[in-house]
């Protein structure tokens, strides 16, 4: 089984791809979704006694979180260091469920794929691109979103070239959905060819995901 790893800048349209993807068979496993689910869940706990007040009775506050992360932006690795264990099992699952399913591919999208090195842990990588002013107007439509928050977030990512540099193939999202979509096809069936014909080696699945690591 194919691992490709789906990524781009905050805004870049990876929810819209990742959907695109599902459409088309291919299991996706939104590390983003885990973390909302974690945060109602398992990570309560430990991020309430890593950073008090920031949690209440549907789990994680993540306004009061944000703010205090905004205000301390040290404090990031911090809580990295309590989610990513957490996010990095739920992945786990999921891909052992897509392989078990037969699927010839499966897709994590992760935001933080190249900052994290999540990169060598997949056999591809597809990042979504727009133009810059396009980012901007999409992020600042965002309920609670500023500038401010906007900038703190940009600077915790890889510039978009950069990561468009470092992908395997790049999908140009600030045109039509249909655009879109067909860039998309495209690539995946350029990289079901290139698996097929020996080109292109599923080895990551094996090497990271197949056990789960030592305690």
């Amino acid at each position: 089984m194919l691992l490709i790893g789906l990524t781009g800048s905050i805004g870049m349209g990876k929810s819209a791809a990742a959907a695109m993807v599902r459409a088309l068979g291919v299991p996706v496993c939104d590390a983003d979704a885990a973390v909302h689910a974690l945060y109602r869940g398992e990570a309560v706990a430990p991020i309430e006694a890593a950073f008090p007040g920031t949690t209440g009775p549907d789990g994680v506050d993540r306004q009061k979180l944000g703010a205090h992360l905004l205000a301390h932006p040290e404090d990031f690795k911090r809580l990295e260091a309590i989610v990513h264990p957490l996010v990095r099992a739920a992945e786990r699952d999921a891909l052992m469920a897509a392989k078990a399913s037969g699927a010839w591919a499966a897709v994590l999208e992760i935001p933080l794929l190249f900052e994290t090195g999540g990169d060598r842990l997949v056999d591809a990588t597809v990042v979504v691109s727009a133009p810059a002013d396009v980012q901007t107007a999409r992020v600042l439509l965002r309920p609670g979103m500023t500038e401010a928050k906007l900038e703190q977030i940009l600077s915790r990512q890889w510039p978009d070239a950069k990561k468009r540099a470092a992908a395997t193939f790049v999908v140009d999202t600030g045109g039509t959905l249909a655009f879109t979509e067909a860039q998309i096809v495209q690539g995946l069936a350029r990289l079901k060819d290139d698996l097929d014909a020996g080109r292109r080696q599923a080895l990551a699945y094996e090497r990271h995901w197949r056990t789960a690591p030592a305690a």
